[in-house]
């Protein structure tokens, strides 16, 4: 065979060849692995992110009108301290078992009647904190709403208060017929005390 048959019968086996496809792996953008992110970073990005709570204000005091704190209450037969400000309070040494020693005996409520000093001071505190147009001390008498011969608290502010009107007055008339009545015998001591703290002008009904 000549040289230029075989070097044409080469170049027609090349052409015919079988081309084969690379065995090297594509890698497509959607197939890329993420990066591993730690345990602890997916735990603190997926926590809640919860605000702090508001700040609670101060309770705001209650001002009644014309800036008084307490109001007494007239009634028919006189008048009533606030409830909330001249609640009453008792003389602890004062039982229905020792009345006999105590209240019921002459000359008691002397022994533990608080000087004029300390009640004047307190009239005055308490014209203003229960708003009296006439701020006169003399206008008023520095009254224990449970009294001391019912066993009342002789200092306690809760049992003070700035009554209406001049010494002697209708209150004290009540205030001596329970008397009575307890050291008679009649009344029991926290029953004459309930009444007289509740309402001192039907106290003695």
């Amino acid at each position: 065979m000549k040289r230029s048959a075989v070097l044409v019968v080469l170049l027609a086996a090349a052409c015919t060849a079988p081309t084969v496809a690379s065995t090297t792996p594509t890698t497509s953008p959607a197939a890329t692995t993420a990066p591993a992110v730690a345990p602890s970073t997916l735990a603190a990005s997926a926590a809640p992110v919860v605000p702090p709570p508001p700040a609670t204000a101060a309770p705001v005091p209650t001002v009644l009108s014309h800036g008084a704190l307490c109001h007494a209450r007239a009634v028919p037969g006189g008048v009533l301290p606030d409830a909330a400000c001249t609640s009453g309070a008792t003389n602890p040494a004062v039982t229905q078992a020792t009345i006999g020693s105590t209240i019921c005996r002459s000359g008691y409520t002397a022994t533990i009647r608080p000087p004029a000093s300390y009640t004047d001071a307190l009239k005055r505190q308490q014209i203003a904190a229960y708003g009296y147009t006439d701020t006169s001390p003399r206008s008023y008498e520095e009254d224990h709403l449970i009294s001391l011969e019912l066993g009342g608290a002789s200092s306690d502010q809760r049992n003070l208060w700035p009554e209406p009107g001049p010494s002697p007055n209708p209150k004290d008339k009540v205030e001596n017929e329970l008397h009575r009545r307890v050291c008679a015998g009649s009344m029991p001591l926290a029953e004459a005390q309930q009444r007289i703290a509740t309402d001192w002008t039907t106290a003695a009904g």
